[in-house]
Parts: structure tokens; C-alpha cells; sequence
């Protein structure tokens, strides 16, 4: 975890681009221990020393730069990256030329969180019409991200039309389903959002996709899984994830809130204990702090809870990128509610999706504003999406209404899709469901029911 902090901390100057990574003379056996993203940085940066007018090199230089940071989770590399690709940008011919650059500033973009940007310089390479596939490609993930999803399906669909034309078959499968797998888990269709994610990983292998982000895909298929209630497939999925990228963080959590719903807590501390050696993320931090408390270890929980808002203060990029992790945390802990508000508004100026939603939902819900938390709510819920928390949170929501019919409903579908859905608040569905049955409206309700 120091390793991570400490890298976090560190600022690059902007006239370092060639020595990103340099952290002091590295002999031959020193250049046998770095990964293959370290290699290709010190590669092009050796490159951009000898041909600095070469918009190309600091291009290539830009999307490993961004490919290091999707490894370490280290935000500080998504500056060097774009530092590199601006510079790429500044030189490039202003033809179809300029799409490469483009298209890796835009990831970078997405990676920030800032998906206006990303949606405009994604649709600057489209207009160079260089027919580059991951121009529409990441158009869409900006779509999907912000929560036009109508547009986010076309942008997809346009990559499949031209792909047949000018993509392999495996490349354009492993772009395009899943991507298409997401949003048909979305739209409520978690059995075809699985099955398109295990074509698009039997693709990935094929054409030999980076392991890291052979890694994520697997991952994706373990929350799936997850979702659906069926532990042991995502505990497969989040294994293959670690096998295929053992520095894998995603996966590791995964296979600690599996472990966690299977009570097995000691198993689910140790691997959140290995994620978040890797990468501190505020979401697994948090989780592993509710297993401390279900383990009966309050002191240790509270470290982690202490940890969940100290990364999400950490900097400015940090606060963007957590905005909705931390608002949930505090929601979900009861804490700081109004600065849990502030975090879930702050999301909701960069994007419109479901989930931001929901959290703008449970926020006000816990700040007691209980009719703009049931507005907020439906919006959540539009796509009719077949997730166990927005089912809880929607549920809890509409008790706290009075329309306990529906939140008798959605409790239990929420527990019915997932008994384990998650390590508190799975127990508090059950109990509120309980509470429901045991109303003084419930013998009333059930008597109108059967009329």
C-alpha cells in the first residue's frame, strides 16, 4: 500500500516525459524484472530522445503511458499520458493521421472521468474519417458512461457494420460484445450479458489482447456472475482474472466478497488484503472494513473506514474519481451525510448512467429526503435492470414511503436474485422484510391481495 501512496504523490515534471518511468540506472539484470509496459515505455521514450518531431513516437509513447496507468492504478501516469499525447497532437498532420493521438487522448479522458472530452475528441477522430474502429468504440463507452444508452447502441452498432468490412473477425468480437455484453446487463438481460462476455474473452485470448485487460473482461464476467446470484461461476471468473494478471486487483476483490457471502471470512480478508496492497481503491477498502465488523474486529474496520476517506481526498483527480464511492460510503455508514450529497451531485454534473442515480437516490434517501429519493430512484430503475443493490435500494426507499407492497417486492427479488448480495445489507433486506410481515397493515394488506 506505501508503494501506491507514495507513487501517487510523486509529481512528474512535464519536461521528464522521457524519463516517466526512470527511477535510476537500471542495468541488464534490472531490465529482466520490469513488465512488458515498462519495457515499450523506455523504448519510446528512447525513441522521442532521438526524433523528437516524430508525432508518432510520443503517440505510441501516450498509449503505453496510458496502458501503465490501467496496471498500477497509478492516476499520476494519465498526466504523463497526456502530456505525450498533446505534444503528439501539436504535430500531426491535420488529416486522418491525426486519429490515433485522437482516439488515445480520448482514453485518457475516459480514464479521468471526463467524458465530455472523451466524447469530443472520439467524434474529432471520426471527422478525420480514418474509419478508426475505436473512435466509435469509445464514443459509445462515453455514451454509455453519461447514460445515453440509445446513443451509446448505436455508436456500438456502427462499429459492427464497419468492422466486418475492415477488422478481423476476432478483434471486432472482442470490441463489440463486450461492450454489447454490458448493455444488455443493463437492460435486464444478465443471462445474454454473460453469454456475449464469454465469446468476447474466448476472443481476447485469440488475438492475444494485453493480459491486463484480459484480466477486466474476466472480472466483468465475475460481476455478472455475481449479480445473478451464482457464486460459484464468479468465483471461477475472478480466479481466471487473477490467473491471467495475478497483480489483477478487480479480480482479487471479487473473490473476496465471494468469499465473504460464502462466510468465509478469513479467506476474504486475506484477498482484500492483497488488493488493496496493490491498489487502495476506495470501494474495496470500504468492503473489506464491513468484514472486519461482520468478523467482530470493530478497531480494524474503522482503519478501513478511516482509509476510504483519506483516498478519496488524496487530490483533486482522486475527489473526481470517487466522488460516487465515497458518497455511497458515507450513505451506506450513516456518516457525513450532507457532504455525501455534495460528492453524489458533484457525479451527477458528469454523468447521467443508472448507477449515479441510484447513488443520488440512497444519499437523499439517507438525508431524509424521501420523495426526491423515490424520483431519483426511477430513474435508477429505468432500464429494468436485474442488479441486487438497486433492487435494496429502491426496496428500503419505498418502505420508507409506506408503499410496502412494492418494497416487499423488491426486497425480495433483490434476495432472490442474490441471498449474499452484499455482506450488510443483504442481513438488512431480510430483516426489513420481516418488519413489513409483521406491520399492522400486513394481515390487510395480504386480505386485499387475495380479493
Amino acid at each position: 500500500m506505501a508503494k501506491w501512496f507514495l507513487m501517487s504523490l510523486t509529481l512528474f515534471p512535464s519536461a521528464a516525459l522521457s524519463q516517466a518511468v526512470q527511477v535510476g540506472p537500471v542495468h541488464a539484470s534490472g531490465l529482466d524484472q520490469l513488465s512488458e509496459t515498462d519495457k515499450r515505455v523506455r523504448e519510446l521514450q528512447e525513441q522521442v530522445k532521438k526524433r523528437p518531431d516524430d508525432y508518432a513516437g510520443f503517440d505510441k509513447l501516450g498509449s503505453a503511458l496510458f496502458q501503465k496507468a490501467r496496471e498500477t492504478g497509478d492516476i499520476s501516469y494519465f498526466d504523463l499520458a497526456e502530456q505525450a499525447l498533446n505534444k503528439a497532437l501539436d504535430m500531426a498532420p491535420r488529416d486522418f493521421r491525426a486519429a490515433d493521438p485522437l482516439v488515445h487522448i480520448a482514453l485518457v479522458y475516459m480514464g479521468e472521468h471526463r467524458f465530455n472530452n472523451a466524447l469530443n475528441y472520439a467524434q474529432k477522430a471520426i471527422a478525420t474519417g480514418s474509419g478508426n474502429l475505436d473512435a466509435f468504440a469509445i464514443e459509445g463507452d462515453a455514451y454509455t458512461d453519461m447514460g445515453d444508452y440509445d446513443e451509446a447502441a448505436t455508436a456500438y452498432a456502427t462499429v459492427q457494420t464497419l468492422g466486418r468490412a475492415f477488422s478481423s473477425p476476432l478483434k471486432l468480437a472482442y470490441m463489440i460484445n463486450s461492450r454489447m455484453a454490458y448493455l444488455r446487463f443493463l437492460h435486464g438481460d444478465t443471462e445474454e450479458a454473460i453469454r456475449l462476455m464469454r465469446s468476447a474473452i474466448e476472443s481476447a485470448h485469440q488475438a492475444n489482447i494485453p493480459r491486463e485487460n484480459i484480466a477486466w473482461l474476466y472480472f466483468e464476467l465475475g460481476e455478472r456472475y455475481f449479480q445473478a446470484g451464482d457464486l460459484d461461476n464468479a468465483a471461477m471468473s475472478y480466479e481466471d482474472g487473477i490467473t491471467a494478471d495475478s497483480g489483477h486487483y478487480r479480480s482479487l476483490a471479487g473473490l473476496a466478497k465471494v468469499r465473504a457471502s460464502q462466510g468465509q471470512l478469513a479467506e476474504s480478508v486475506q484477498l482484500y488484503q492483497r488488493s488493496i496492497a496493490i491498489i487502495p481503491f476506495p470501494v474495496y477498502v470500504a468492503e473489506l472494513g464491513d468484514v472486519y465488523e461482520k468478523a467482530g474486529q470493530p478497531k480494524e474496520a474503522q482503519q478501513q473506514y478511516d482509509l476510504v476517506e483519506y483516498i478519496g481526498h488524496l487530490s483533486k483527480l482522486n475527489q473526481v474519481l470517487a466522488n460516487r464511492e465515497v458518497a455511497l460510503f458515507y450513505a451506506d455508514h450513516g456518516i457525513k451525510l450532507s457532504e455525501a450529497l455534495e460528492f453524489a451531485q458533484k457525479e451527477l454534473d458528469l454523468r447521467h448512467d443508472i448507477y449515479t442515480w441510484d447513488t443520488l437516490a440512497w444519499v437523499l434517501f439517507k438525508n431524509g429526503r424521501l420523495q426526491q429519493a423515490s424520483e431519483a430512484m426511477n430513474k435508477a430503475l429505468r432500464l429494468h435492470t436485474k442488479d441486487p443493490i438497486l433492487l435494496f435500494h429502491a426496496g428500503m426507499i419505498s418502505h420508507s414511503l409506506g408503499e410496502d407492497n412494492v418494497a416487499e417486492d423488491l426486497l425480495r427479488r433483490a434476495l432472490r436474485t442474490n441471498p449474499q448480495f452484499q455482506i450488510r445489507d443483504a442481513e438488512l433486506a431480510s430483516r426489513t422484510l420481516e418488519a413489513i410481515h409483521r406491520s399492522p397493515t400486513a394481515e390487510m394488506r395480504s386480505t386485499n391481495a387475495q380479493r
